[in-house]
């Protein structure tokens, strides 16, 4: 027994100092992570909930007036972050107020028990529920028990307010019916929602757009295999590493960096441009590494349909080949907010596409999308329905595969220096008509060359065949001499009927052939020489004929 006092002395001691240090720092009395269905938190107590690493700090608060808020902000930064809101839209109207678990549910009640914010979940309540703070800034609900599913029952990483962080995914859920987006704050001290939302659409291919009261401000560009088409700048970020995920179950975005001790957010400001930031621990500050919309050429539909915005071309705005302003004066004078027309309207059969290269594609809501095949097959699929008006690949990655299909107008598209996607835009075979006087000439030119030589080698037959002719029908050289001696016997002039010597024929003498003569005057035998005349020696001869 004497062993056993000094360590009830010493357990004394212990609970008395725990005791003194409690009432004196109250607000660690609750620096858990944690929040059980018998515990709760007040405005009126000051405490709040600390992840366990301490990264991440959740509690009421208030910026301006007495409007107060149950929130999520970084805990190790001096400079005030907020992060999430869970009743940004219905404030607590004085510093009383209290969150708690209720009916497996986390709620804020008022100075009237007034619920002023809930999960709202429903169906099958659980006997025993815990909320907890994440190190990663997510505040879930769970079972308490730790072998229980890891699947949470209800998470704020669900239900973003203006901030995106690493983990946190930004699209769609089906399997639970879910689109994650975020919503500006309405001013920097007014965290209630604003009027500009950057959120997923799923039409066609995915790509994110940037709203303020339903009208779109800029967009993301679809996910082409390799990044957001619209925003090249990602695959230069060298500590963040991110994902889009594309299945049956969801399709959404999410990055996390590679360093963990550094923490980076994606933040919609009050005037709907979407901000990635950096903690910079030595300067104690946020460092802005991008941002969107960065230029002219990112806001949606800035030049128009059929028009592509280059910021390196004075006006920005430049209609495509095959396409004219409405209003060439308006363009000249620089208000290219005017639309591009067709110069030649389109047959459909005889129709060309001309390839427009580093572009940021047109959004692909109203579009066709066939991931099944190639350019080639996408490009004869185009030909074959007369409203399609521009395809290109849908995925980059390995040459390209996919196939996207415009009908009717399209729009936003932009041309970078480089790195940017193939479009073909279907044009008029007249729009053509250059390059085809080129190429003609060129065909021209070779079956000119052609012809000539296949006349030339006719003639040099001709002529060939002509002088075999001559040559074979030609007399022996001894008697050349001869046909000049020709002999008229009986009043016969011996000629073939052809001019001989250059003399014309007498057509009132009979003919006879030369052969024939030659045959009655014995080959010309000097026994038949009668004597010698003007025209030289006479012949006499018979004929066979008598």
């Amino acid at each position: 027994m004497r062993g056993e006092l000094p360590n009830k002395h010493h357990s004394y001691t212990f609970f008395v100092f725990l005791f003194f240090f409690l009432i004196l720092f109250p607000d660690l009395s609750i620096s858990v992570n944690t929040l059980s269905a018998t515990e709760s938190l007040t405005i009126s107590s000051n405490k709040t909930i600390v992840s366990p690493g301490g990264v991440f700090e959740l509690g009421f608060f208030r910026i301006l007036g007495d409007s107060w808020y149950l929130g999520i902000w970084y805990k190790k930064i001096s400079q005030r972050t907020y992060v999430w809101v869970a009743n940004r839209d219905t404030p607590l109207s004085n510093p009383i107020g209290i969150l708690k678990i209720s009916n497996a549910n986390l709620v804020i009640l008022d100075n009237s028990d007034t619920h002023v914010w809930s999960t709202n979940l429903t169906g099958a309540v659980r006997s025993s529920v815990v909320a907890e703070l994440l190190d990663n800034g997510n505040f879930v609900l769970r079972g308490s028990k730790i072998n229980e599913s890891d699947e949470f029952l209800w998470q704020s990483f669900d239900f973003p307010t203006d901030t995106l962080l690493p983990q946190m995914k930004l699209g769609r859920d089906h399997k639970r019916g879910l689109n994650r987006f975020v919503t500006s704050w309405k001013s920097s001290f007014d965290p209630s929602s604003g009027s500009f939302m950057f959120k997923l659409e799923t039409l066609g291919l995915p790509e994110f757009f940037g709203f303020t009261s339903f009208l779109e401000v800029y967009r993301s560009g679809p996910w082409d295999g390799l990044r957001f088409s619209g925003i090249l700048e990602m695959q230069q970020w060298d500590d963040i590493i991110y994902n889009f995920t594309e299945n049956r179950e969801e399709v959404a975005y999410t990055f996390r960096v590679t360093d963990h001790n550094s923490y980076s957010r994606l933040t919609i400001n009050t005037v709907g441009r979407l901000e990635g930031f950096t903690w910079e621990p030595t300067q104690q500050e946020w460092n802005m590494f991008w941002f969107m919309p960065k230029d002219t050429c990112d806001l949606y539909g800035i030049c128009g349909p059929y028009a592509y915005c280059d910021m390196s071309t004075s006006p920005t705005c430049n209609c495509i080949k095959g396409f004219q302003p409405l209003s060439p004066q308006d363009w000249a004078s620089g208000d290219v907010t005017g639309r591009c027309r067709r110069k030649t309207q389109l047959t459909c059969g005889e129709d060309r596409f001309f390839r427009l290269m580093n572009m940021k594609i047109p959004a692909t809501t109203a579009a066709i999308v066939d991931k099944r095949i190639g350019l080639k097959e996408c490009e004869e699929k185009c030909k074959t329905h007369c409203n399609c008006t521009a395809y290109a690949n849908s995925d980059i990655r390995n040459g390209g595969s996919g196939c996207i299909i415009w009908i009717g107008e399209f729009r936003d598209i932009r041309n970078y220096a480089a790195d940017g996607q193939d479009l073909f835009v279907r044009l008029a075979a007249a729009e053509f008509g250059e390059r085809r006087t080129i190429r003609g000439k060129i065909i021209g030119l070779i079956i000119g060359i052609s012809l000539m030589l296949v006349l030339s080698f006719i003639i040099y037959c001709f002529w060939k065949k002509k002088q075999k002719r001559a040559r074979a029908t030609a007399a022996p050289i001894g008697y050349r001499d001869r046909i000049q001696e020709l002999i008229i016997t009986n009043g016969v002039v011996m000629s073939s009927g052809r001019r001989l010597l250059g003399e014309e024929e007498d057509l009132e003498l009979p003919l006879t052939e030369f052969e024939t003569v030659v045959m009655a005057t014995e080959n010309f035998s000097d026994s038949n020489i009668l004597g010698r005349g003007g025209f030289g020696i006479v012949y006499k001869g018979r004929l066979l004929d008598g």
